[in-house]
C-alpha cells in the first residue's frame, strides 16, 4: 500500500512541495528514508517509530516501510517530516482516513506526540498559498508566523492525536482568528534618543540625511567621541516599516531561526551590530545548507560595523555587492542562492592605529606609515560606495555640562518619514524605496540640475578627483536633502550640503 502527503521543503528564502511517499510491505521490520534527507532527517525513522507505538499503545505491524522524499533531487534538511511522516504511515495502516489533496503537513515531533518550533514557516505559508491549499498544518506554536499570509486556512496542530482525530472527523481542530495586517507604532528605544547627545550637530544632521534616504554613512572620530551612541540612535528616528517590509524582514528571520516563540511580524526595523572578528561566512551567510548572514539579517534596517578598520579584509570586500545592489549571492558545490541585503551601512572607526590623530587634547603617537597603512585597510571602492562621510569631534566640557533642550528622536523621526513619503509618491509603481535605490537611469530622471549646480559639480569633480561612483551618490545625497527640506527640484544649497559629508575623504 502506498500513502501520500504534502510537506514542503525551503531553499534559500523560498519552499518548494515535497511528496512525502510511503511504502508498506509486509515481511521483516524495516524502515528506510529516502529522497536525499540529511542526518536529522534521517534519524526521523526512530522518532517516528516510537511516536506511532506511544500513539497506537502496540508495536507497529512487522513489515518494511520505505519513505520516499519526492524530488529526490533537493536536499531535505531538519526534522520537520516528522509530522508528515508519521500521518502517512497511520494512513499506510488503517489508522486515519486522509484524502490528501490540499492539505500540506510540516512540524518537528517529540516523542510523546506533541509539536516543537519549526522554522521557515512564513515561506512554507506563502508557497501553500499560492499552490492552492486548502489546509495548513503548522505547530501551534508557529501558527501567528503562518496567519500572516492571507486567505489561507491554518490549522495549528499541538501533538499527533489531535491531527488524527481531526482528519478522522471526531474533533475538529478549531480554527484560529486572522492575523491583523497593520504594522503597530513601535516601541520606545529607551536610553538610545538624540535628546541625551550633547553637541555634534553637524553629526546629528549628518544622521538625519542618512535617515531620510537610507545613505551608508562613515564616522571617524577619537575613542569616545561618541560614534557608537550616534549609531545607537539611528533606527529611533527611522520611518516605520511598511507591511511589506515588514514581511520580507520576518521571511528572513524565520528561516534563520530566530523568531521568537508566538511571534508573528517584525515591527522594528533589524539593527545588527557583528563584532569585527566575525567571519567572512556568519557575515555573508552560508554553510552546507546556505542560511542569511549578518548582512541579510539586516535587510530593511541597520549593519552596523564598529572598529570598522579591524574587520578583515575578505568581510569587508564582501561588502561590495549588498551595497551596490541590495543582495548577496552565495554559491555553493550544491548551487546558488540570493539573499536580499538591502540595508544601511553604519560603520564607526579611529583616525588612526592609536585613534588619537587630530585630537584637540592629545598627542598621536603613529607615524605617518602607520597612517597610511591603517588607513589603506578600506579600500576605495568600498569608500567609493559609502555615500556619506563625517568626522566626530570630540565634545567639550561645556556642551557636554550645559542643560540645552534637543531635538528628541520623535521630532527628528517626523521631518524623516516626511521625506520618505515623498520618495514613496516619487518611486511609486516602481521597485525603489529610497534615494539610495536610484541608478544612474532613475537619477538622470528624477534629478535635474541647473546651470549653477553644474558648475558646483565642475569644480567638485576637478578639486577632488571624485569616481563616477561616488559623483551619482552625491547626487542621491543632494536630492535627499532637498527633500527634507520640501524641494521639487535640487538646489546648489543641496549640492554644497553635500559635498560636506564627502569632502574629507579618507
Amino acid at each position: 500500500m502506498v500513502s501520500k502527503v504534502l510537506s514542503a521543503a525551503v531553499i534559500g528564502l523560498d519552499a518548494q512541495l515535497v511528496h512525502v511517499e510511503i511504502h508498506f510491505s509486509k515481511g521483516k521490520s524495516k524502515f528506510f528514508i529516502v529522497g536525499l534527507p540529511d542526518k536529522a532527517c534521517s534519524e526521523s525513522k526512530e522518532r517516528v517509530s516510537a511516536i506511532i507505538q506511544n500513539f497506537l499503545g502496540r508495536r507497529l505491524p512487522a513489515g518494511t516501510f520505505t519513505v520516499n522524499l519526492a524530488p529526490a533531487d533537493i536536499q531535505k534538511s531538519g526534522p520537520v517530516y516528522d509530522l508528515p511522516i508519521a500521518v502517512g504511515i497511520l494512513n499506510c495502516i488503517g489508522e486515519i482516513n486522509l484524502k490528501p489533496q490540499n492539505k500540506l503537513f510540516i512540524g518537528e515531533l517529540s516523542l510523546d506526540g506533541n509539536t516543537r518550533h519549526t522554522n521557515a514557516i512564513l515561506p512554507i505559508a506563502d508557497l501553500a498559498k499560492k499552490k492552492g491549499i486548502n489546509d495548513l498544518f503548522v505547530p501551534s506554536i508557529n501558527a501567528e508566523e503562518a496567519r500572516l499570509i492571507p486567505g489561507l486556512n491554518v490549522l495549528p496542530v499541538k501533538n499527533l492525536s489531535e491531527t488524527v482525530k481531526h482528519l478522522n472527523g471526531i474533533n475538529t481542530i478549531q480554527k484560529p482568528k486572522s492575523y491583523p495586517r497593520s504594522v503597530p507604532p513601535e516601541q520606545g528605544w529607551g536610553e538610545y534618543d538624540m535628546s541625551y547627545i550633547r553637541g555634534q550637530e553637524q553629526a546629528k544632521r549628518a544622521l538625519e540625511i542618512a535617515a531620510a534616504g537610507r545613505h551608508n554613512f562613515l564616522m571617524s572620530g577619537s575613542p569616545g567621541s561618541g560614534k557608537t551612541m550616534l549609531a545607537r540612535t539611528l533606527p529611533t528616528i527611522l520611518p516605520q516599516m511598511t507591511v511589506d517590509e515588514s514581511l520580507e524582514v520576518t521571511r528572513i528571520y524565520s528561516v534563520a531561526g530566530m523568531l521568537e516563540k508566538d511571534q508573528g511580524l517584525c515591527m522594528t526595523r533589524p539593527f545588527r551590530k557583528p563584532h569585527h572578528t566575525i567571519s567572512h561566512v556568519a557575515l555573508v551567510g552560508g554553510g552546507t545548507v546556505p542560511r542569511p548572514g549578518e548582512i541579510s539579517l539586516a535587510h530593511r534596517g541597520v549593519l552596523f560595523l564598529d572598529e570598522f578598520a579591524e574587520f578583515s579584509n575578505k568581510a569587508l570586500e564582501s561588502l561590495r555587492q549588498p551595497l551596490e545592489d541590495g543582495l548577496i549571492t552565495i554559491s555553493r558545490a550544491k548551487g546558488t542562492l540570493t539573499f536580499p541585503a538591502n540595508l544601511m551601512m553604519v560603520a564607526a572607526m579611529n583616525p588612526c592605529k592609536c585613534g588619537w590623530l587630530g585630537d584637540s587634547k592629545r598627542e598621536c603617537t603613529c607615524t605617518p606609515n602607520d597612517v597610511t597603512r591603517y588607513r589603506k585597510k578600506i579600500s576605495g571602492p568600498i569608500l567609493d560606495r559609502i555615500d556619506i562621510k563625517i568626522n566626530v569631534e570630540r565634545v567639550e566640557y561645556d556642551k557636554l555640562s550645559r542643560n540645552q533642550i534637543t531635538q528628541t528622536s520623535k521630532q527628528i523621526q517626523k521631518r524623516v518619514s516626511n521625506a520618505s513619503r515623498i520618495q514613496f509618491k516619487r518611486f511609486r509603481g516602481t521597485k525603489l524605496k529610497s534615494n539610495s535605490d536610484m541608478s544612474q537611469r532613475e537619477i538622470k530622471k528624477y534629478i535635474n540640475l541647473d546651470k549653477q549646480c553644474l558648475l558646483l559639480l565642475e569644480k567638485a569633480m576637478n578639486s577632488f578627483n571624485f569616481s563616477a561612483r561616488s559623483y551619482f551618490r552625491l547626487l542621491k545625497v543632494a536630492r535627499t536633502i532637498a527633500d527634507l527640506e520640501g524641494w521639487g527640484s535640487v538646489q546648489e544649497q543641496h549640492i554644497a550640503e553635500s559635498l560636506s559629508f564627502r569632502m574629507d575623504e579618507l
